[in-house]
């Protein structure tokens, strides 16, 4: 009988358990999606020289500090918008209106064959300081966006967003573009680093 009752227990207990609407999986993806793209941008950026983190391979082209103190502009915005998204009431019937899933929205963005004007308000000036400043700006906040995503009792699955201009999302699936878009500007700084001019390394 004690056998029997134990899990008729666990499970009356996790019946009062939050929904998130994410399974483990979906977290796991989550996770990972947001540390990879942030350690493929710790390898690019490892062991640069000031002057190769300044050069710009055309006047009105980004540095690769430039990449960076956009990415930690955006990542600050995302949290906001993750947080608001999630702050409006839950609304499943618009799943319908979701066109992308996870997969392709993640694409989409990574996809540095469509080029995207950025707003005034994500555009580089100087705003955190040095180039470690900016660095550290975007690494805390990404930490954050990770714990965030272990550890939410968030119904992400069920709030929406429809005001980004690549359809309506649900709250999960900012924190995958959010990722995805951490991928598109260190793919930029790829880029940047394969320019006949680029500085070289010193010895």
């Amino acid at each position: 009988m004690k056998k029997l009752m134990f899990p008729l227990v666990v499970v009356f207990l996790m019946s009062f358990l939050p929904n998130t609407g994410l399974t483990e999986a979906e977290r796991a993806k989550a996770v990972d999606h947001l540390n990879k793209t942030k350690d493929h941008m710790m390898e690019v950026l490892d062991g640069l020289t000031e002057d190769q983190l300044d050069f710009k391979p055309s006047a009105d082209s980004w540095s690769i500090a430039e990449c960076v103190e956009h990415l930690a502009i955006s990542e600050n915005t995302f949290g906001s918008i993750v947080q608001a998204t999630v702050a409006a009431p839950a609304n499943p019937a618009m799943r319908d209106s979701v066109k992308l899933n996870d997969d392709q929205l993640y694409g989409l963005i990574v996809n540095r064959d469509q080029k995207v004007k950025t707003s005034e308000a994500f555009e580089p000036s100087g705003k955190f300081g040095s180039f470690k400043e900016t660095l550290t700006a975007f690494l805390d906040k990404r930490k954050e966006h990770v714990e965030y995503v272990k550890t939410t009792t968030h119904d992400l699955r069920s709030h929406f967003n429809s005001n980004l201009p690549f359809g309506t999302v649900d709250a999960y699936q900012l924190l995958i573009f959010a990722a995805g878009h951490t991928e598109r500007h260190v793919l930029q700084m790829e880029e940047i680093m394969e320019h006949e001019d680029f500085p070289e390394s010193e010895d």
